[in-house]
């Protein structure tokens, strides 16, 4: 609603990934959706929930994990459609809507907590979930961190810090810290 100044809106896509026969899949963040457009364009349905879905990653083979602005970090098993939670509130508190990840060689999930953050209230967060489940907060003070990705040698994690219109570069140490 709020991107469409209150009007209708039809969809939101984001979130592309592919498989490896080609298969597109991608989120529908307005109607809880993720749909799989095949190599021939056509569209289906894979799964729908009461959630706002967004970035997605492989993991486990042929499952996604997915941020979910409503839901944390949910996983979806691709071949029954079926969605759980993976990740959802750090301790007790809630997560802000989690927007975007990146997945580590070692498995460790990085990803951001950008609610409505920007200039105004800079508390937009990253965290990193390492392989062992804990959960670490690197940042509390961006705003609206968006987009995010690790350097391809992973000594490097990248920001857009979307509505203070700059990327962030953070040195990550050999720990993922």
């Amino acid at each position: 609603d709020a991107n469409q100044g209150g009007g209708e809106i039809d969809s939101f896509l984001e979130g592309p990934v592919f498989d490896d026969a080609g298969n597109l899949y991608v989120t529908d963040i307005a109607f809880g959706r993720v749909f799989c457009v095949d190599p021939n364009g056509q569209w289906d349905l894979v799964a729908q929930w009461d959630g706002e879905p967004n970035e997605m990653m492989y993991i486990a083979g042929k499952k996604l994990l997915i941020t979910d602005y409503k839901n944390g970090l949910v996983l979806l098993d691709i071949a029954s459609g079926h969605v759980k939670p993976y990740f959802s509130r750090k301790n007790t508190e809630s997560f802000k809507g989690v927007n975007d990840l990146a997945i580590s060689a070692n498995g460790d999930i990085y990803f951001t907590d950008q609610g409505q953050t920007g200039l105004h209230d800079p508390s937009g967060r990253v965290y990193r979930l390492d392989n062992t489940g804990r959960l670490n907060q690197l940042l509390s003070n961006v705003p609206s961190p968006n987009g995010i990705v690790l350097s391809p040698d992973e000594k490097f994690l990248f920001v857009a810090a979307t509505r203070g219109n700059c990327v962030w570069r953070m040195p990550l140490q050999t720990d993922g810290s």
